[in-house]
């Protein structure tokens, strides 16, 4: 039981990093807060959006991120209450060989291989469901992906920046004058855009 909880804790902390895999270091308030003006360099009109921020605040990936958190939970607890309800067979059944409780081998053989047969239902559940978790975060970080995409093609169809650059902590940029920081913008924009499943 301990090592499925060990799993199921494993592949929690593995989905929301997966979801969140752009996402690293903490945000820096000065550079969000500041103005979304952008930049020029060398005739390119440049900006940076810093992910962190935006999957932190945007509230789609919030409501994603509370829905994976949640079914990762409920797995968690199916696999518990199977895992609880096998080990009490376990114990019940040695206790029953020990006191040679079966009328005879081959009834104690059959038990034992029932037994048997419910740990391998249980390894072969626990696999699915963690597969199916995998599975619908991996779609869940498209959805989001083609979100922010979506919504930047319409939003610099006026603006028209030359590059938009994604910041992730250290990652990508070095340093950048806040000056082409559109974080807010975007969030704002995304989030005007976005409505809650709860609040339709």
């Amino acid at each position: 039981m301990k090592r499925l909880n060990y799993l199921m804790n494993g592949l929690a902390a593995l989905a929301l990093i997966v979801l969140f895999s752009q996402c690293a270091g903490k945000t820096d308030n000065q550079t969000t807060n500041a103005p979304a003006q952008g930049g020029e360099l060398s005739g390119m009109k440049i900006a940076y959006v810093e992910i962190d921020t935006l999957l932190a605040k945007y509230n789609f990936c919030v409501d994603l991120n509370e829905a994976m958190v949640k079914k990762s939970e409920n797995v968690r607890l199916t696999l518990n209450q199977r895992a609880g309800d096998l080990d009490k067979q376990k114990q019940e059944f040695q206790t029953k060989a020990q006191n040679n409780a079966y009328l005879t081998q081959e009834r104690a053989q059959q038990e034992y291989n029932r037994i048997a047969k419910l740990e391998q239902d249980l390894q072969a559940l626990s696999q699915k469901l963690q597969a199916e978790l995998m599975s619908e975060n991996e779609k869940n970080s498209l959805q989001l992906r083609d979100s922010i995409n979506s919504f930047l093609k319409e939003y610099n169809k006026t603006k028209g920046y030359s590059m938009i650059i994604s910041n992730t902590g250290f990652d990508n940029l070095l340093y950048a004058d806040s000056c082409y920081n559109i974080t807010r913008e975007i969030l704002e924009g995304l989030n005007a855009r976005y409505s809650s499943p709860a609040k339709k």
